[in-house]
């Protein structure tokens, strides 16, 4: 066993240099190797006393760097369908359901979180824009609109109960 970590260890450099060329990044290329160099002295009982190390290794380095470019893959499509999902338009009906129980539950709010609330999530009013019509800086108008969304979350909550808590577009509150 040590015979075989002396030898891998010797080509270190020439693993990596290789897992470099392959990557294309020096600190995956690093970790690469080294996973390969685990994955090797797991496996060290693989090895055919007529196979070389070397050639043996290349084999695993190899298979980890195609198992990267895999995981990539993987990764990418997962966050390409996300990125589709979340560029898709609201479905319309649950839209309408959510809107239902809001605009029920804005009387309930003070009069200037209502406000807040109609203009910039139901009115689609910039906050910029609303900011300036109202005299305060947007900072200040983030504060009161944070505040509003939390007092309308607070009457969700209290009115639809398990459904708003837990996201639940279901809603079988009274509109």
């Amino acid at each position: 066993m040590r015979q075989l970590e002396d030898q891998l260890l010797k080509e270190l450099e020439t693993f990596t240099a290789f897992a470099r060329s392959r990557v294309g990044d020096s600190h995956m290329a690093a970790d690469v190797v080294q996973e390969s160099l685990l994955k090797a002295v797991k496996s060290a009982d693989q090895l055919r006393d007529d196979e070389s190390v070397t050639a043996w290794f290349y084999r695993i380095l190899r298979r980890t760097i195609i198992d990267l470019y895999r995981r990539r893959a993987t990764s990418q499509a997962a966050l390409d369908r996300l990125e589709q999902e979340l560029a898709a338009p609201p479905d319309s009906e649950a839209e309408k359901a959510a809107c239902a129980c809001v605009n029920a539950l804005i009387p309930a709010l003070k009069p200037d979180y209502a406000e807040l609330i109609r203009r910039l999530d139901l009115g689609d009013k910039s906050l910029e824009a609303v900011a300036g019509e109202l005299g305060v800086t947007a900072n200040n108008l983030r504060v009161r609109h944070h505040r509003a969304r939390q007092q309308l979350r607070a009457r969700l909550e209290q009115t639809c109960r398990m459904c708003a808590k837990h996201g639940c577009l279901d809603c079988t509150c009274s509109e």
